[in-house]
């Protein structure tokens, strides 16, 4: 479902998987470790955001910065090689831009890249003294720019990411924590072709998950997702799964299963809606330019 150049990425740099540590353990139940975000503020942000006639209200793509903090143990172990770090950033052009949905109308370049060994950040866990102390120490740039934190991180998971109005009340937390093994050819299979990335970074941006909310309005505040009564896993055949099914007669409106926004294996994720991209337009426009 992928694009031929994700496979060679992955073909040139399977070393990565080499490098990794073998303890890695993924939760089977939680992949992503992003704020639930209650109903009611949902709705009390939606309602500033305004929603453009157009999905290009930012016309020509945006380009943001990214800049990389890879954080290593105490003896200097976890380290991401610089083509490791490129790899994963062109996977965030490619699904943005290229891959099998929407496009979305922005590209992402290399601004920097810093490596710090801490033992306490290594093993980071959201909403922890180490997270605090991690991104107010290493955090570059203004509400546009995009901080990605590499580490070995802990709870099980795979990432986390801050939403755009977060940056309003706590700027200095705002960015991606992502596990390193989660990178283009890394040992966290199957979610080691980088989609870790695109989905945080989906959050980052403003897109809650498909599942956000269950069957039960306001669902993820966008139109063409479909309703999803919880997460995907593995790799379902397209248009089998309808976890929401619609009153008789109405249309059916199946999971969308290959949507970032779930859960599912990397390499059966390949798709944002043009509702997903207005959303992140929108608040993109409000939250990080408009700040």
């Amino acid at each position: 479902m992928k694009l031929a150049a994700r496979s060679a990425v992955l073909g040139v740099f399977g070393l990565l998987g080499a490098c990794a540590s073998s303890e890695t353990t993924i939760s089977k139940e939680r992949r992503c470790g992003s704020r639930d975000v209650p109903v009611w503020e949902q709705m009390a942000v939606e309602a500033t955001v305004e929603d453009p006639v157009s999905s290009d209200l930012l016309g020509a793509p945006v380009q943001i910065q990214v800049y990389t903090h890879v954080i290593l143990d105490a003896n200097g172990g976890g380290d991401l090689t610089d083509q490791q770090i490129d790899d994963q950033i062109q996977v965030l052009n490619d699904s943005m831009g290229q891959t099998g949905g929407a496009h979305m109308p922005f590209t992402f370049f290399n601004a920097g890249v810093d490596r710090t060994s801490n033992a306490a950040w290594y093993t980071v866990t959201p909403d922890s003294t180490a997270e605090r102390q991690m991104k107010t120490t290493l955090r570059q740039g203004d509400a546009a720019a995009l901080n990605m934190y590499y580490a070995n991180i802990g709870d099980g998971l795979l990432g986390w990411a801050t939403f755009p109005q977060d940056y309003t009340s706590d700027p200095g937390m705002d960015g991606v924590i992502i596990l390193r093994d989660s990178l283009p050819g890394g040992s966290a299979a199957p979610y080691n072709e980088g989609d870790t990335a695109t989905h945080e970074v989906g959050h980052w941006l403003g897109l809650y998950h498909t599942f956000q909310n269950g069957c039960t309005a306001p669902g993820d505040l966008v139109k063409d997702t479909p309703r999803v009564a919880e997460p995907n896993f593995g790799c379902p055949t397209a248009a089998t799964v309808d976890s929401c099914p619609s009153e008789q007669g109405g249309p059916v409106r199946a999971d969308m299963i290959n949507n970032f926004m779930d859960y599912v294996d990397d390499g059966c994720m390949d798709a944002f809606t043009a509702g997903q991209s207005n959303r992140a337009n929108r608040y993109f426009a409000k939250f990080r330019i408009g700040s």
